[in-house]
């Protein structure tokens, strides 16, 4: 089954932040999609048995801080 998970991420901007977020988290486990909203400054993550631990390492690795 599939879920999604959605992380405001404040630090993304541009195209750049978008390219690391969505290679960093796209590469976790169960990950099927990655969107980067860099107005709203959110990451929603789609895929199946997703870890919320893991996706928040992966958006950290990119070199972003998770709010929510």
């Amino acid at each position: 089954m599939t879920e999604t998970i959605a992380y405001e991420v404040p630090g993304v901007h541009c195209a750049h932040c978008e390219a690391a977020i969505k290679q960093e988290v796209g590469g976790v486990e169960g990950v099927e999609r990655v969107e980067v909203d860099l107005e709203a400054k959110k990451v929603s993550v789609s895929g199946s048995a997703l870890d919320d631990g893991t996706l928040r390492a992966a958006i950290s690795e990119a070199g972003y801080d998770v709010v929510s």
